[in-house]
This record gives C-alpha cells, sequence and structure tokens, in this order.
C-alpha cells in the first residue's frame, strides 16, 4: 500500500502545481456543484462538500468562484446537470484502472473513454470487473520536516487513523473515510502544516510492470486526467522506483 500512497501523494502535488490550472478548477467546480447538489450547501453536514472546497483552496481558486459553483449545485443560480459515472478497464501490463466521471452526456464521455484505452492498447472491462481491487480510504500527506515521527504518530492513531509510514522526505498517514474528517482536524488543530490531504482509492493489491509498462501506463492515466468529463483516475500498478523518481521530479 505504501507505494501507491507515495504515486498518489506525489500524483496530488503535481495536479495543484500543474500548469493546466484552469482545468483543474474545472474538475473541482464540477466537484463542488455535484457534491452541493447531492448533500447541501452547508459544510457542517456535507463531508463531500468540505472536501472538495479544500482542494478548491489548496488549489488557490477565488472565493468567488466556489461560491457559483456551491449555488449551482443548490439549484440558487442555473447550471449545468452531471451524472456521476465510474468506467473500469485494463491498462498495458493487466494494470487495473478506475476512472470516475461527471459527465452531461453518457454517451459521449463512454466513447471517449473508451477510444483512449484503445489507443494506449488497454481496453474497457465491465461494472464490478476491477472496483473491488480498490478501497476508499483517506491520504493525508505531512512533511518530515513538519513534525516528529512519534509526535505524529500518536497524535493520529489518537484520532483514528489505520496507518502512517515515510515516503521519501514525507508522512503518508491512511485513514477511512469515517474518521478522515477527524484525523485531518486533529492534525490542522496541532498546528501541524499538511502537504496534501483527500480521499482516494487505494489498491488492495498491485500489479508488477516494467519501467516501460509502467510509463505507457502513465501515459495512460495522464490522457485520461486531461479528459474533461473524468475527475479522478486509480490504478493499481507497482511502479518501479526509477519511474517514481521520474515523476517526482
Amino acid at each position: 500500500m505504501s507505494g501507491h500512497n507515495k504515486w498518489a501523494s506525489i500524483k496530488h502535488k503535481k495536479a495543484i502545481a500543474d500548469s493546466k490550472r484552469g482545468k483543474l478548477f474545472t474538475k473541482i467546480i464540477k466537484e463542488i456543484t455535484v457534491a452541493a447538489k447531492t448533500g447541501g450547501g452547508d459544510t457542517s453536514t456535507n463531508p463531500r462538500l468540505r472536501t472538495a472546497i479544500l482542494a478548491a483552496k489548496a488549489g488557490n481558486m477565488p472565493a468567488d468562484n466556489i461560491e457559483r459553483a456551491i449555488k449551482k449545485g443548490t439549484g440558487e443560480l442555473e447550471g449545468v446537470s452531471y451524472e456521476e459515472v465510474v468506467y473500469e478497464g485494463y491498462g498495458p501490463g493487466g494494470v487495473a484502472i478506475l476512472v470516475q466521471c461527471l459527465t452531461d452526456n453518457k454517451n459521449r464521455t463512454a466513447a471517449e473513454i473508451r477510444s483512449i484505452f484503445t489507443k494506449a492498447n488497454g481496453s474497457m472491462a465491465g461494472a464490478g470487473s476491477v472496483a473491488w481491487i480498490f478501497e476508499k480510504k483517506g491520504l493525508i500527506s505531512v512533511s518530515g520536516k513538519a513534525a516528529g515521527e512519534d509526535q505524529l504518530l500518536e497524535l493520529v492513531l489518537g484520532a483514528g487513523a489505520e496507518d502512517m509510514s515515510l515516503e521519501g522526505e514525507s508522512y503518508q498517514v491512511t485513514t477511512g473515510v469515517p474518521d478522515y474528517e477527524n484525523v485531518r482536524s486533529a492534525i490542522e488543530k496541532a498546528g501541524i502544516p499538511m502537504e496534501s490531504s483527500q480521499l482516494t482509492m487505494i489498491p488492495k493489491n498491485q500489479t508488477a510492470v516494467s519501467a516501460d509498462g509502467a510509463r505507457g501506463v502513465l501515459s495512460l492515466v495522464e490522457t485520461l486526467e486531461d479528459n474533461d468529463d473524468v475527475q479522478n483516475v486509480y490504478m493499481n500498478a507497482d511502479i518501479p522506483e526509477e519511474v517514481m523518481k521520474e515523476i517526482g521530479g
């Protein structure tokens, strides 16, 4: 699991610093809108909305944009109606891939996702084919310089965290979904800055791939993420260390 945590953390930080910030903002605005539509505009009773707003703030999204997205979700402002869809498939080397989308046209999105898989020598799979491999977890990254290991470990375990590991120069804290908010809040209240904080899908097992295979899978993931309807992409590739260093910059 820890290897995937490292990739997820790198991926999150690279996304925030991505030069395609306009595209990132569009995806976050969609998530805020859907979160507000399904759970209401009150962050105190809507954890999904709280998480989306945290992502927006981490990306330095203007407060006005956040407020408009919430109002579109609650119906106070007119907006597009999005539907949540999940696609499953396999990438090069048999790597399992899960694609979460928000779309206003399922037929268009399905055709585009299928085309991306095909061009990357991958294939779409039926519902449930790979979803069982992934578990939804909270993942929080804290710089090793921000807190002592014993101090942080005691803090997060006391708040309900499942695990903590040192990946490179950062501590990766894993939580169950019900305890994610408690753990994140405990770290925040202790005055310890977080490098990233997110709900993600972590694979129960990983598929070993060569360095070239890993690059092929990562290229497929990047192409999927560049699609306007795609919100998140998860995979279970066991990425070789040499490739991990490349993507870590």
